[in-house]
This record gives C-alpha cells, sequence and structure tokens, in this order.
C-alpha cells in the first residue's frame, strides 16, 4: 500500500505493508483493532536481527494487538543494521523520513514512543535512542551487543534484557558492562537477566511490552 492510500482513510487493523522506498525491502505497520484516530496511541519501532525482515517481527504483532501499541517494522537496507553512528548510514535516512511520514497519519501518544530490537537489531535501537532521546521516549533492547559510540539527547527510559549464556553476544562485554553505566549517567534502567542464550524467551519479551503500556494504564 502506498503512504498515501494509507492516509486517505482510517488505517485498517492488522499488518500492513508500506510502500516507502520503493524497493523490496520496506516496512510493515501493525495497528492493533482498539486504534481510534480520536485517540492517542502509544508506536514502537521494532527492528529484526542480522539478515532479517519484517516477518521476522512478527512475534511483536499479538503484543501489540494485546497492549493497544502500533508497531512499525522496517527493514534494513542491507543484510543488518548501519555501522556507523546511526544518521550517518543508509538506514537512517530511511528511517527517519519513514517513521515520520507514517506517525504523521496516526494519533501518536508523544510519551510513548519506542524504539526496540533483538540481536543486531537492539544494538542498533539502543544506538539510535541514546542518540535520539527527544524523539524516543522509551527503547526495548533484548541481547544487544556493543552500541556505537555516538552523541546522546534526552533521557530516553531503558528496558535491557539478556541471556546469562549468549554465546553471540556474552553479557559481561555487554549488558553487564553498559546497565551500570547508563544509571551512573541518570537513566531509568529495567533490567533482566536470564537463563538460556541468544535470544529472549516469549515471557521476557513480554515483560518489556508491558513495561513499555502497563497493563493498568488506560490506552
Amino acid at each position: 500500500m502506498s503512504l498515501e492510500a494509507f492516509a486517505q482513510s482510517e488505517p485498517p487493523p492488522g499488518e500492513t505493508r508500506l510502500s516507502f522506498s520503493g524497493g523490496e525491502r520496506d516496512t510493515t505497520v501493525y495497528i492493533p483493532k482498539s486504534y481510534k484516530s480520536s485517540t492517542k496511541t502509544p508506536v514502537l519501532m521494532m527492528l529484526h536481527g542480522f539478515s532479517g525482515t519484517s516477518q521476522s517481527v512478527r512475534y511483536a504483532f499479538p503484543l501489540a494487538e494485546e497492549f493497544g501499541i502500533i508497531v512499525i517494522a522496517p527493514e534494513s537496507r542491507n543484510q543488518t543494521w548501519g555501522q556507523s553512528a546511526p544518521g550517518f548510514d543508509p538506514d537512517m535516512k530511511y528511517l527517519s523520513p519513514m517513521f515520520s511520514e507514517v506517525t504523521s497519519f496516526l494519533n501518536i501518544d508523544r510519551a510513548k514512543v519506542g524504539v526496540g530490537g533483538i540481536s543486531d537489531g537492539a544494538t542498533y535501537a539502543l544506538s539510535m535512542g541514546l542518540g535520539y532521546g527527544d524523539t524516543f521516549t522509551h527503547l526495548l533492547i533484548y541481547s544487544e551487543g556493543i552500541p556505537i559510540p555516538y552523541r546522546r539527547q534526552g533521557k530516553p527510559r531503558i528496558f535491557i534484557a539478556h541471556g546469562i549464556n549468549d554465546a553471540q553476544m556474552p553479557i559481561d562485554r555487554t549488558s553487564r558492562r553498559f546497565v551500570p553505566q547508563f544509571k551512573q549517567d541518570g537513566y531509568d534502567v529495567t533490567y533482566r537477566e536470564y537463563e538460556g542464550g541468544h535470544g529472549p524467551p516469549s515471557p521476557i519479551i513480554r515483560e518489556g511490552f508491558e513495561w513499555f503500556v502497563p497493563k493498568s494504564e488506560p490506552l
């Protein structure tokens, strides 16, 4: 669906594939059935892992429905997300205008604008979220690697979860190193370690979504 068609009427619930870049790799948006244009709604941009697509992020769609969250699932320009500082690579040059334009057609709760991901997507989301903390209020980070040193803006809240037996992105080199520093720097960090390796189990992913939009909060 073109952005023009998406913007012309109340967006359809469920998954919509958007044509923004004109290429094969683009963006899927999930709109929960509870969405109404008269009500501000949380939005979460979730980034796939290495060699992934929007389909790799479909685990988030049932949670988006349950918690009343709009999920934007873009695809990296190449096999994985950029290795340079966000803002200076092809991915950010795609993500920034896409995110701005898509959210301009929706009634977004600007107090609940999240970015997150798993593995490579989490690493990029962490770098981008810290660098653009004046846009993103919440970061959902699962099994991240080492973020690229960049600027910091704002003070987004951060949820980090990591497996204690992660062989791909070892916890002692990543979360156990970064989390104390983030707390020392004044960030509000919720941190979970779990039994297992690379990639979080479903209950841990769900915990992150509930942290983002607690069930006790009105939608």
